[in-house]
């Protein structure tokens, strides 16, 4: 039974213009509660109970974050005593911004807190469901990819299958049609991906992508992809505010 979660949380979220400019896009309040309060919700709800925030820009306010989600978490029906949250700053292990960035960074700095155990990674501006969440609980000794058809692959990562389970590669933002199965920065992986994150360079982008470790490891055959059945969103401009809104509604008129 897997029982960690690391959560990437480090950026600013620029495309969020002026919700962005004083906290992080993960702060952005909806309904008077944080984005991130939600996603970490979910976690929790799904069954895992070790959390582990890798945070950067404005790190104090995350940590005013946690403490105030720790003193109401028991709302959702939660015993604070039996979960641990964790904050671990990027910058202050890895380095400035300009020095070491991008979606590896945070597995980087997840050694310790991870040890010898299985744990899921995601990213903490995306919203998955308790059902999805659940669905990514596979304890055994693969790593897992988890995606979702999209309407519009060509926008993201696309996950080209080898055989009917295993990953062969992703795609970046493919200018000819490669499938419909978008990664959606949600993973399961074993320790294994600590020695993988270490051996991979920077992107032509100039950063430290977690993708470069993924396909290493699929080179390996020891990648598969899970498809989720609920939904994803990417909370990344202002126009998501209310495409969350409606999720929330939606979630508690099914719960009525």
């Amino acid at each position: 039974m897997i029982k960690k979660v690391v959560i990437a949380a480090a950026g600013q979220g620029t495309r969020m213009l002026e919700l962005s400019k004083e906290k992080s896009k993960h702060l952005i309040c909806i309904n008077n509660k944080p984005f991130l309060a939600y996603l970490m919700d979910n976690i929790l709800l799904a069954g895992y109970i070790e959390i582990l925030l890798v945070v950067g820009f404005k790190p104090e306010l995350m940590a005013e974050f946690k403490e105030e989600y720790l003193r109401c978490v028991e709302k959702i029906g939660i015993n604070r005593e039996k979960i641990k949250i964790e904050i671990i700053n990027q910058h202050e292990i890895l380095g400035p911004k300009d020095v070491a960035y991008g979606t590896a960074c945070p597995i980087k700095c997840a050694k310790e807190f991870v040890g010898n155990e299985n744990f899921l990674s995601l990213a903490g501006d995306n919203f998955y469901s308790v059902e999805d969440l659940k669905s990514m609980n596979i304890d055994d000794n693969f790593n897992y990819v988890a995606g979702c058809e999209n309407d519009h692959p060509e926008r993201f990562g696309v996950l080209v299958r080898d055989g009917d389970y295993f990953l062969e590669k992703i795609i970046e933002k493919p200018k000819e049609f490669a499938g419909n199965l978008i990664n959606i920065s949600f993973y399961k992986f074993t320790p294994e991906i600590f020695d993988k994150v270490n051996m991979i360079e920077k992107s032509s982008r100039g950063e430290y992508e977690i993708t470069d470790a993924v396909s290493i490891l699929a080179k390996e055959r020891k990648v598969k992809i899970k498809k989720i059945n609920d939904f994803w969103m990417d909370f990344g401009r202002p126009e998501d505010v209310e495409k969350m809104k409606e999720i929330i509604e939606n979630a508690n008129n099914k719960n009525k």
